[in-house]
């Protein structure tokens, strides 16, 4: 079978995918940066030693590490009107989702930076006199860092590829668009062809960033 590629009908409705690509790279970006923080916020929770708070942060991290993000971002559309009487926004429900799920993989990933410090770690700085929050803050926090940054570039780049699930529930991000365009040409392996390509020119320096990192810190 002969195919006769044409992108010359795709390409003028480049607006489209500039639009579509903000969209894409601004939740990325929102959902991210609350995953991160709800993450650590659920670290401390569940290293706090009471059971009445960790029990609950690890119950959040299974349910959202162990369910798909497709799914997740369906239910808070569709789900949360009839059982809580919520109401969201298409970008309100994927953004909840998306900050959800990543809030359950950053906490993991927190937790384990933590747990690869040594115990004697926390003992010399108890011993210095530091408090439990400035032990983790002056002493314990810079060493894990450096073994989760290259964990945190690959979740960021997980990030910014569940994002093409929005479309799902009519977030007008890149994917949206391409359907949008491919609707409007006839065109889809055109379409999603320069959709890949956009993805791919923005992924790849990032993952090679994240293996630069894992060689420079044995991750």
């Amino acid at each position: 079978m002969n195919y006769h590629w044409d992108f010359g009908d795709v390409l003028h409705y480049w607006p489209l995918f500039e639009t579509g690509l903000g969209y894409t790279l601004g939740f990325t970006l929102i959902s991210a940066l609350i995953g991160m923080v709800t993450g650590a916020l659920l670290t401390l929770l569940r290293r706090s030693g009471w059971k009445i708070l960790s029990v609950p942060a690890v119950a959040f991290v299974e349910v959202f590490r162990c369910t798909p993000a497709l799914v997740q971002l369906v239910w808070c559309y569709y789900a949360l009107p009839v059982v809580l009487g919520i109401t969201l926004s298409p970008m309100m429900a994927a953004l909840l989702a998306l900050s959800c799920y990543g809030a359950a993989f950053y906490s993991e990933i927190f937790r384990a930076g933590l747990d690869t410090v040594e115990i004697g770690q926390w003992d010399a700085a108890y011993a210095l006199g530091m408090r439990p929050f400035t032990a983790l803050r002056r002493v314990i926090g810079p060493q894990a860092f450096k073994i989760m940054i290259a964990p945190l570039v690959s979740q960021f780049v997980l990030q910014l590829k569940n994002t093409s699930l929005v479309s799902v529930v009519t977030v007008p991000d890149l994917v949206y668009q391409g359907q949008m365009v491919a609707s409007a040409t006839y065109k889809p392996l055109e379409v999603y062809t320069t959709i890949a390509i956009i993805y791919f020119a923005i992924l790849f320096p990032i993952t090679q960033v994240a293996r630069i990192l894992e060689r420079r810190y044995h991750v």
